[in-house]
């Protein structure tokens, strides 16, 4: 295992280093509700994650969590994609999970860590109790979840172990569950793309869920020229969804100069698994500065013709037209 440790890539790093894990410690409460409030009391943390949710002014309709990437805050991703100022002008809560360097080097969710990414337990049963303590607080019933690399593996940890609990997703530059449980898989993963074939992935997450028979719908974002997670997590992942989804028609593409999109949707034409490759884009997601408050210059935050938070709330049809 050593001799693999030392050929990793710096940049590798940034999604599979861990350290000790740390009790996070409370924030305080009741700051104005414009702002970014900490969410404090949300019951078992085993994940010892961190937490701040943004409400609109008047009752939200849903609410969207956002995963951040290695290296970044939430609230900063948040601000910059977009996600902040879609959640404003559409009516929708915003929950942002935050990772430690207590818990990870590289403030990554621990995607690949067995304790973590196992249902009802670490990372994902805290994420877990933060959703459904926002739903309570704030009376909603529609949840959607998006999540970019290491977020974006964890959100389909999520999707995976809660089908339920969730209306849509989103995976961008992310990864499979469960694609990697251990370190040697993780690199591996990122590298080659997952062991598991789509049809191995959906048997996978029917276990426990045989009764499920909705899938959340799924948009996943990726760049082709993505050197750090192999654009074929992807697309099996996008395949996983599609197979998960039953009845849908067979796949239909679109290109454009900036992007190729393959698209399945059910009988009645409705879209339920969506595929975005972006053309030469490396690791990240995508903002049109042409937007009001999009900020490229944040870490694996690109400039494109595509904006990523938009066209990911379009799929979830969360624009409010009133």
């Amino acid at each position: 295992m050593l001799p693999l440790i030392r050929k990793i890539s710096s940049i590798a790093l940034l999604f599979i280093s861990t350290a000790a894990l740390a009790t996070a410690q409370p924030l305080e409460d009741s700051p104005p509700r414009d702002n970014f409030q900490p969410l404090t009391h949300f019951g078992d943390n085993p994940g010892n994650l961190t937490a701040s949710y943004l409400s609109p002014s008047k009752q939200a309709k849903s609410l969207v969590v956002l995963l951040h990437g290695c290296v970044q805050k939430g609230e900063t991703l948040a601000k910059q994609s977009g996600f902040v100022a879609l959640a404003r002008q559409h009516n929708f809560t915003l929950l942002l999970p935050q990772q430690s360097k207590k818990n990870n080097v590289k403030s990554c969710f621990n995607w690949f860590s067995e304790q973590d990414i196992t249902k009802d337990q670490g990372e994902v049963l805290s994420i877990k109790n933060m959703i459904n303590t926002v739903k309570a607080q704030e009376n909603i019933e529609q949840v959607y979840i998006a999540g970019l690399s290491a977020g974006g593996a964890m959100t389909s940890a999520l999707l995976t172990h809660y089908p339920k609990l969730f209306s849509a997703g989103a995976v961008i530059a992310g990864l499979p569950y469960p694609c990697a449980n251990d370190l040697a898989k993780a690199i591996s993963c990122m590298r080659n793309g997952p062991s598991q074939s789509a049809i191995e992935l959906v048997s996978i997450a029917k276990q426990g869920n045989a009764a499920i028979k909705k899938w959340p719908r799924l948009i996943v974002i990726t760049g082709s020229n993505d050197k750090v997670v192999n654009p074929k997590n992807s697309h099996r992942l996008a395949l996983q969804w599609s197979k998960l989804s039953e009845n849908l028609l067979a796949a239909s593409k679109t290109s454009s100069v900036d992007y190729k999109v393959t698209l399945w949707q059910d009988e009645e034409e409705r879209p339920q698994v969506k595929l975005v490759e972006i053309n030469d884009l490396g690791h990240g997601l995508t903002v049109n500065s042409s937007l009001k408050n999009r900020d490229a210059s944040a870490p694996f935050l690109f400039e494109s013709s595509l904006d990523s938070a938009s066209n990911i709330i379009e799929f979830w049809q969360l624009i409010d037209k009133t």
